[in-house]
């Protein structure tokens, strides 16, 4: 990949400062799904997979949740393309993009049921979907039974 500078001091300093975790769209999620008593594991790391992590993880069900933003992920909708450094960060964005591709099917051969989503996406749909998922999987429909309460405590 060719060597490449920072366009400016203040465009360093602005994408250094962006959050790689506990971003405002996953927290919006995490609040929704805690709030309908769901306990699930944050920044799970990937089983075989260095540096990977899951955002939200059911492990007793293995579902795992990815929210993905815009920019680094490439979101068909909003996904912008830095003029500066250009080539640079487009194969930066193609890596990304193929990373997420390969974690995506090294669950999926784990097990795992993955759900991703983009950033913009209203947290209380992700929060329906991924709750509809997990008590789908628990075999308990979407209101819960004792069972599921017993299984919570596996995510805690």
């Amino acid at each position: 990949m060719p060597e490449a500078f920072p366009s400016s001091p203040g465009v360093s300093a602005r994408m250094s400062r962006q959050a790689s975790k506990d971003t405002a769209a996953e927290l919006a999620v995490r609040r929704l799904l805690h709030a309908a008593g769901l306990r699930y594991r944050v920044e799970y790391p990937v089983p075989g997979m260095a540096r990977r992590r899951i955002d939200v993880a059911f492990t007793s069900v293995k579902v795992a949740v990815l929210i993905d933003g815009c920019f680094w992920h490439g979101c068909p909708e909003h996904a912008t393309h830095p003029k500066a450094n250009a080539e640079w960060w487009r194969q930066k964005l193609d890596r990304n993009m193929a990373r997420d591709r390969e974690t995506t099917e090294h669950l999926q051969a784990q097990g795992w049921t993955v759900l991703r989503f983009w950033e913009h996406a209203p947290p209380e749909e992700v929060a329906a979907t991924v709750r509809a998922t997990v008590a789908g999987k628990r075999g308990t429909g979407t209101r819960g039974t004792a069972r599921e309460a017993e299984d919570r405590h596996d995510d805690v």
